[in-house]
């Protein structure tokens, strides 16, 4: 079991890995109201933006928005490698104190982070999961899709997770460099957590107000999505309630590869 982590400070450093695929409408404005929260809660920070071969224009967004701001980076994707690998070459680039995951379409005020730091420091937790208080604005279907899911994962691993899947959460990098990470759809969330909470770390969940998007396109509720996520439960289920720790070797897949790159 791991030893407990040493006290957070007031505004301890922070990296941000948001994963991005076709945000245009999205990441600009995301990215003014990430900033804007961590110059007042973060000691020092970086924005990690790992653009999973997008089509659009938002790449050149993120590029624009780094020329002016250096704490904000941009990694790239030639292929497309989904939310596990995008979300594994984020972590395995962020270099702070605690590391913050959350989404292009900014679901949640960012300033709510602030809520989670002071969560983390109140409760000597190692990981802070947000759940909505309210599912119902992001429509029936996510919305039994998220009751069933939760309810399910619930039961397979003895814990009741309220928002499983909602992509918020904060972590000590030390959890992270603690056990592998090997999802490659959205079942990450789950893994994340699970292998968090089976290691032996503190998990605590906070409740946040939910905005479902305004723009653009959700790629994470269609039935493929929903297929990938029990196929690959079904394969890291024994690892997820026994997690091995991290081997030290070469970085994870994605991390400093050609496919994966630092512009």
């Amino acid at each position: 079991m791991p030893q407990p982590l040493p006290p957070l400070s007031a505004r301890p450093t922070v990296s941000v890995v948001i994963p991005m695929f076709n945000e245009q409408e999205n990441i600009g404005h995301a990215l003014g109201f990430v900033v804007e929260a961590l110059e007042r809660q973060a000691g020092d920070y970086e924005i990690i933006i790992v653009d999973d071969a997008s089509s659009d224009d938002s790449p050149r967004i993120v590029r624009d928005a780094a020329a002016r701001n250096s704490r904000i980076r941009l990694v790239t994707h030639e292929k497309n490698r989904k939310l596990g690998g995008t979300l594994r070459t984020g972590f395995a680039a962020a270099t702070k104190e605690l590391v913050f995951y959350t989404d292009a379409d900014l679901a949640v005020d960012p300033d709510n982070l602030g809520r989670a730091i002071r969560a983390m420091r109140l409760t000597r937790a190692d990981v802070i999961a947000a759940y909505r208080f309210d599912r119902v604005p992001e429509g029936m279907r996510r919305t039994v899709y998220s009751i069933v899911y939760n309810t399910f994962i619930g039961l397979l691993f003895g814990w009741p997770f309220r928002d499983i899947n909602f992509a918020f959460k904060l972590f000590r990098r030390e959890v992270l460099e603690s056990f592998e990470i090997r999802a490659e759809g959205s079942l990450i969330d789950a893994e994340l957590v699970i292998k968090a909470k089976n290691s032996g770390f503190v998990v605590q969940q906070i409740g946040v107000d939910y905005f479902p998007r305004s723009f653009g396109q959700s790629h994470l509720a269609s039935p493929a999505v929903v297929v990938r996520i029990f196929r690959e439960l079904v394969s890291l289920y024994p690892e997820m309630r026994r997690p091995r720790p991290k081997r030290a070797g070469p970085p994870p897949e994605g991390a400093g590869e050609p496919e994966a790159r630092s512009r």
